[in-house]
């Protein structure tokens, strides 16, 4: 019983990390500090989808179902958990290389506004901040 809570505890860990991964580029335009945590999930992410590696907490959740005695899948978490929903036929490595490039694409595009703001933000508070810009 202890192996399958921790099993599907994992299988939630999984879900709110592939969430981050999605959502977490949003969070880091309004908190640019959050990347520091969103930017290494995002690049193992996209190493593992372009490279067909199983995520760690795949290896993790397989493992604790075998001590558990359950059923165990083949394949990733994506494939087993989302595609069926999302993609029903299964997925191909070209699919994978594709969420990967997605992943990245949309990352960057979020990293590119909060940065830019970022930088806006600071050009601003410095005009406000400089004395020589006052006086004129």
């Amino acid at each position: 019983m202890p192996f399958r809570f921790m099993a599907d505890a994992v299988v939630v860990i999984h879900l709110l990390t592939v969430g981050f991964v999605i959502a977490g580029g949003a969070l880091v335009v309004r908190w640019q500090r959050v990347a520091w945590f969103h930017l290494p999930i995002v690049i193992w992410v996209i190493f593992a989808e372009c490279f067909q590696k199983l995520c760690p907490l795949t290896v993790l959740e397989n493992w604790l179902r075998d001590r558990g005695s359950m059923d165990r899948y083949q394949g990733d978490f994506v494939a087993h958990y989302l595609l069926p929903v999302l993609y029903p036929d299964g997925l191909t490595s070209t699919m994978q290389i594709a969420i990967g490039i997605g992943v990245l694409v949309v990352n960057l595009a979020l990293y590119f506004v909060a940065f830019r703001k970022k930088r806006e933000t600071k050009g601003a508070q410095r005009d406000v901040t400089d004395p020589m810009k006052t006086r004129a």
